[in-house]
């Protein structure tokens, strides 16, 4: 099974990863050095971010 392909922008995790403070690690020893609480805080960030963006979304089409 092939790998898949990320849902995420390159650009929007380099982000999250400076708003959670671990950018300095993925910048110096890449995506493989941050903890698995880091990514899945990224994960979770993101999702809240996706939330947040579909309310809006839904309170506009009303």
């Amino acid at each position: 099974m092939g790998r898949r392909r990320g849902v995420m922008s390159e650009k929007f995790k380099y982000e999250l990863a400076k708003e959670l403070g671990f950018y300095d690690t993925v910048k110096e020893e890449g995506w493989g050095a941050i903890r698995a609480r880091d990514a899945g805080n990224m994960v979770k960030r993101a999702i809240e971010i996706a939330e947040e963006q579909l309310a809006r979304y839904d309170q506009n089409k009303v």
